[in-house]
């Protein structure tokens, strides 16, 4: 029986893709094989040596060690692209509520006394304060072409917007899905100098921590509005702030409420409610449990922030057994020697690495016993040797 624990609220969806008769799954489980969560920090907490593997229903992973855990042989699984809609559809009603004044429009409306024709009059009197502009024809500037970042530069375009966009590390994957209406900028401040919006999409690391800075704020339009409904930290708050106190943007939009930010009639700030929605829960939580299957039950290894990718069969013949090695010199012949003096025919193997970090996949013809893993364990630079 696999155990795993989970951390905050995952979706029922998710959950219910393990087999009963194969899994125990709580959030009271000692010594799990696997432990799931969305939030929840893991920065300070002990990690359990039965643990074979950490996922995270969502794209980012701060609130995980991943280094500690890669230090470990553990791999660390997310789910990019599974909440890309429930994040994209934000954005544009970010523009939306920014371009239209909505905000300020129903807070007004909202105060309103008297009764129909009062209401009707005071309306009538103060709605041009609340005049907006339109999106069609408006340059948006994208920081960042990954999953969401492409989602809505297709749906700026399709809303008759000019999009320019800026990401020197674009996989192919995601270039083929960009509407090629989209222009590419070549330098960041080439695309805050044009954009009448600038959306940011970029993961939070130390390249991009406080990237929009003082220098790059100058950079952008009088008037223009900022979107991050990436990570917190991608903003220097304080540089906004003196921008915002300024007149230069317009106003700012984001997911990450700020003590600074938050009451400044110029910013919206929302309560994380990017991934908010039951369709991307549901989504992250099923492409998690999918994955962690995957590792747990076949070896094979899909979107790990630390760990290759290894597509491998699910049929197989033999015993399949699992070894997480640092990738050093070697490795390979030690752990096929283990076997063949134990008189064990290795059917096939596959190695793959990624940094500091080997993996090697065995289907073995034979009895695998706990003596020829522990002989694996003893092989210096092994972290984790398992009989799937």
């Amino acid at each position: 029986m696999l155990k795993v624990q989970t951390f905050n609220k995952i979706a029922n969806a998710g959950l219910s893709q393990f087999p009963q008769e194969l899994y125990e799954v709580s959030t009271e489980i000692q010594q799990p094989d696997a432990i799931l969560l969305r939030s929840h920090s893991l920065h300070d907490a002990e990690i359990p040596c039965s643990v074979k593997a950490i996922g995270r229903a969502g794209a980012g992973v701060n609130n995980i060690p991943v280094a500690e855990m890669t230090r470990l042989g553990i791999p660390v699984f997310n789910t990019p692209g599974a909440n890309a809609n429930a994040v994209s559809e934000l954005v544009i009603a970010g523009m939306m509520m920014v371009s239209r004044n909505l905000c300020a429009a129903w807070d007004y409306v909202r105060h309103l006394e008297g009764n129909d024709a009062a209401i009707e009059k005071s309306i009538e009197a103060h709605k041009k304060q609340f005049s907006g502009r339109e999106l069609q024809g408006k340059t948006l500037g994208i920081v960042g072409l990954g999953s969401v970042g492409v989602r809505v530069a297709n749906a700026a375009v399709h809303l008759g917007m000019r999009v320019i966009g800026y990401d020197p590390t674009i996989s192919v994957n995601r270039a083929w899905e960009l509407s090629a209406n989209v222009i590419q900028a070549h330098h960041v401040k080439e695309l805050l100098e044009v954009a009448d919006f600038v959306s940011l999409h970029v993961p939070l690391m130390d390249a991009t921590r406080n990237m929009m800075n003082a220098d790059n704020l100058n950079h952008m339009q009088p008037g223009a509005v900022l979107l991050n409904f990436a990570r917190d930290g991608i903003v220097d708050n304080q540089a906004l702030h003196h921008q915002l106190e300024n007149k230069k943007l317009k106003a700012y939009v984001c997911d990450f409420p700020s003590a600074l930010l938050k009451d400044n009639p110029a910013v919206i700030s929302l309560p994380h409610l990017g991934a908010s929605t039951v369709e991307a829960e549901e989504n992250c939580a099923v492409m998690l449990v999918n994955q962690v299957r995957n590792y747990l039950e076949y070896g094979a290894i899909a979107c790990s922030v630390n760990f290759p990718t290894v597509d491998v069969p699910q049929n197989h013949e033999g015993v399949r057994v699992a070894v997480v090695n640092n990738n050093i010199p070697n490795m390979v012949a030690q752990i096929s020697s283990v076997f063949a003096e134990k008189g064990l025919n290795i059917l096939s193997l596959v190695n793959k690495s990624r940094d500091a970090i080997a993996y090697t996949l065995l289907d073995v013809q034979g009895d695998v016993g706990d003596d020829a893993l522990q002989a694996l364990l003893k092989i210096e630079g092994v972290l984790q040797a398992r009989q799937l």
